[in-house]
């Protein structure tokens, strides 16, 4: 059963009734962190365990791929999946009793499970697998050359279950898992009935970031994800009327186009290269800093901090700015790589123009027009390159 079978089981109209408007938005917010535990449960860990690990351990017991350490590939995902299902099962009881759905038996409030859940289970078992998820991926890598272990994984791949998604794919999941985390919780906490109770989820957040730091330096990946955690709130995203002069919306209308929250955009993308340019716009150059992830490109206007009036070094570093309080605010809108062409000027055409070290980036649409150009400057010929 996938994820969004289940779900369809489950009556969420229950939360529509009886709620005053802060109620339920407290109880949506409890509801999503519900239904993105089952998905992570049955869609992601479930898979992992039945279709990978359960296979692999079929496949030993006739002595094949006797080899294969499953630890090294699978490290403790058999107490992910329990401590999940214990936690998804606890929640289900809270929902139920907010809903005034008959239960069987007392349970925990919310915010004793949340304690109790998170800081006794849920964080040490998801630390232990993310400290073997480097050693997995080498692992998975050196098995790569083998015919037999080849045939296996892409047989696994191919299950309907997995839904497209390989092996490394669903080996991350629960990296990704820990740091939405503290996403969920803030979003329940920002519902809270009382200022103690959103004080309490607090302390578990805190008790979330914790757990992630501790692992800095021992997991690449989570490395990354710290840095752009960072940038993530120090991100501005323009409404369109005032990203685009020709957008004129009425005040009594703005609420219509209410900007869709894209701090989540960027959260689990990997941070391939970022650095410091000159655009030149309207005659007039501005300092940008140009952000490139896995599947698109930002362009962002740096604002300086107020406290710190001072002009910031030519070449400072992302983590300076981001100490010295800038912020970064995206110009016209993600640029997918897909849909970007890059042309260098010649340096003729670009000692003519008075622009040395200077590029273009042109953001086209599907239908291979140019919607929006950028000249840029690197400060030298060997960063242009770059």
């Amino acid at each position: 059963m996938t994820a969004l079978e289940f779900l369809r089981d489950c009556d969420s109209s229950q939360l529509m009734s009886d709620c005053d408007p802060q109620d339920y938005k407290r109880q949506e917010a409890i509801w999503e962190l519900f239904t993105s535990e089952c998905v992570y449960f049955l869609d992601q860990l479930m898979v992992l365990k039945e279709v990978f690990l359960a296979t692999l351990t079929n496949l030993q017991m006739r002595d094949c791929l006797s080899d294969v350490d499953t630890w090294r590939l699978f490290a403790n995902l058999n107490e992910l999946c329990l401590v999940s299902f214990g936690f998804l099962t606890s929640l289900l009881h809270v929902i139920k009793e907010s809903w005034k759905i008959p239960v069987a038996g007392p349970g925990p409030t919310l915010l004793e499970l949340l304690h109790k859940a998170i800081r006794e289970s849920i964080c040490h078992c998801l630390q232990k697998y993310c400290l073997n998820y480097s050693t997995a991926l080498f692992y998975l890598d050196s098995l790569k050359h083998r015919e037999d272990f080849g045939s296996y994984v892409k047989w696994c791949e191919r299950n309907q279950e997995c839904r497209r998604l390989q092996l490394r794919d669903l080996l991350v999941a629960p990296l990704q898992r820990l740091t939405r985390y503290p996403l969920l919780l803030k979003n329940v906490g920002k519902r809270s009935r009382t200022e103690e109770e959103e004080s309490a989820l607090q302390s578990v957040v805190e008790q979330v970031d914790t757990s992630i730091c501790d692992l800095e330096g021992n997991v690449k990946w989570l490395d990354n994800y710290q840095k752009v955690k960072q940038l993530r709130d120090a991100l501005v995203w323009l409404p369109v009327w005032e990203r685009e002069k020709r957008a004129f919306v009425p005040e009594n209308l703005k609420h219509l186009l209410k900007a869709v929250t894209l701090e989540n955009l960027i959260t689990h993308r990997s941070l391939l290269h970022e650095g410091k340019l000159v655009l030149t716009e309207n005659a007039k150059l501005h300092d940008v800093y140009l952000f490139l992830f896995d599947e698109f490109l930002l362009i962002t206007k740096i604002k300086r901090n107020k406290k710190n009036p001072l002009r910031l070094p030519q070449y400072q570093e992302l983590d300076q700015l981001l100490k010295e309080g800038c912020t970064f605010t995206v110009l016209d809108q993600p640029i997918s790589l897909d849909r970007l062409q890059l042309r260098s000027v010649d340096q003729l055409n670009a000692a003519a123009s008075g622009l040395p070290q200077s590029f273009i980036i042109m953001h086209q649409n599907r239908y291979q027009q140019c919607i929006a150009a950028f000249i840029l400057q690197a400060p030298s010929e060997a960063v242009k390159v770059q």
